[in-house]
């Protein structure tokens, strides 16, 4: 009789403990698509509201979080866990996650800060952390960077913070600078005329501020030239690579230095 009374209490436990599992996976299933709900539904509001998309996807990132650690907090309570003691032991262990987290904590906080300070938004050309590229997109913990070779590179937002940053979108335009050698035989005046001239004639350079060339130093091999157009960011790239085919056609035994510098 015994026996057969604890397999009875054995089988109403298994059955109580199978229905509370399929009933924390069917909340968990019906959780998840509510949240997907409420993030397209807190999208679409905030496009509505012509909302900055930085700050949107920052906002739809950290709603995602909370939302997902509520559904937890509420399974644990149907399941019958109390959730007081959840958080009590949360609490408890708040030191020790706070250490081994440190690097995610800090990140977290960079990203926080760079939304409130905003030194660039997505869509702008950086500089920063050792990556250069387009924001792609600011994360919770870290920026996606997409490259000039078109590999989106992950950066955590603590580095970004901590590094010096370059905003090259900021601007309404970017320089380019290259330089050019020229023999002394060379009239330094005709050269410089055809050179602003070749340089007003490529696209996207800008007329105001009009290019730059004039003698940068003197040298026993004759004088440098700063050749210097200014351009959009987005048009860098291409007044870049056409001044520099102007500087071999119209200086032929010159040779444009190597690397470029780009001051706003």
């Amino acid at each position: 009789m015994e026996y057969t009374q604890l397999l009875l209490t054995a089988q109403q436990v298994v059955v109580n403990f199978g229905l509370k599992v399929l009933g924390a996976l069917l909340m968990f299933w019906v959780g998840r698509q509510l949240i997907a709900v409420a993030l397209k539904v807190a999208d679409k509001a905030l496009e509505a509201r012509d909302f900055d998309p930085t700050l949107q996807r920052y906002l739809g990132s950290t709603l995602n979080v909370v939302l997902n650690i509520l559904l937890v907090i509420g399974i644990l309570g149907f399941v019958g866990l109390e959730t007081t003691s959840f958080a009590a032991l949360l609490a408890a262990a708040g030191v020790a996650i706070g250490a081994a987290w440190s690097g995610l904590l800090s990140n977290f906080a960079a990203g926080a800060f760079l939304m409130v300070l905003r030194p660039f938004k997505v869509g702008d050309y950086i500089e920063g952390g050792g990556v250069q590229g387009s924001v792609r997109e600011i994360g919770l913990f870290s920026t996606t960077i997409l490259n000039d070779d078109n590999v989106p590179t992950f950066v955590n937002n603590s580095k970004l913070m901590s590094d010096t940053l370059r905003n090259f979108s900021d601007a309404p335009y970017r320089r380019v600078s290259r330089t050019a050698q020229v023999g002394p035989s060379v009239d330094p005046a005709d050269v410089i005329a055809r050179l602003k001239k070749r340089l007003s004639e490529i696209p996207h350079v800008r007329t105001e501020p009009p290019p730059q060339v004039d003698i940068l130093e003197v040298n026993d091999s004759g004088y440098q030239l700063a050749v210097r157009p200014f351009c959009e960011t987005r048009h860098y790239s291409s007044v870049f690579f056409a001044t520099n085919r102007i500087i071999l056609e119209e200086c032929p035994a010159s040779d444009p230095d190597t690397e470029a510098t780009a001051d706003v």
